[in-house]
């Protein structure tokens, strides 16, 4: 397990096995890319970052991965593989889902709710942490990490 500090001064731990922690996860992170290229959402807050949100009532994990992807970026995924999962040490801890997908297809869509929409990029994640323009949640090591796992497992084609 990867213990560090957010970039909000946040204790995280981070685990690639499922079940590590004793909390039941409510939020998905998808590490995902189009045609070889990463995959991501600017949004309208925090800037650009991998899609991702808080799962739904009665809805799982991997439903909550395909439908934020798609709400956040018009991309649609199957079949979402885990990664791995994170807890954050806030006022009220949390615990979210790491997963990969590749999208089948993109869908222009009139209404992407909080984001702008999706970003097609193909650039080095090692150089954004002086970029005002990717969200704080790109800039610590869950991504980092889960990027080296995504490398490791040989998953982007």
């Amino acid at each position: 397990m990867e213990q560090f500090i957010d970039e909000n001064g946040k204790r995280v731990e981070l685990s690639f096995h499922k079940g590590e922690f004793q909390q039941e996860s409510y939020h998905v992170l998808v590490i995902c890319c189009y045609k070889g290229q990463w995959l991501l959402t600017r949004h309208k807050k925090r800037g650009l970052e991998f899609p991702g949100g808080k799962r739904e009532q009665g809805e799982t994990l991997e439903e909550a991965a395909t439908r934020e992807t798609f709400e956040e970026t018009g991309g649609v995924i199957k079949e979402p593989l885990f990664i791995g999962e994170y807890k954050v040490f806030d006022r009220t801890p949390f615990v979210k889902t790491i997963f990969f997908a590749e999208a089948e297809e993109m869908i222009q869509k009139y209404d992407y709710l909080e984001t702008e929409g999706s970003v097609l990029w193909n650039g080095d994640f090692s150089q954004i942490h002086g970029d005002p323009s990717f969200s704080f949640i790109m800039k610590d090591q869950v991504v980092e990490s889960a990027l080296k796992k995504v490398r490791e497992m040989d998953l982007m084609t």
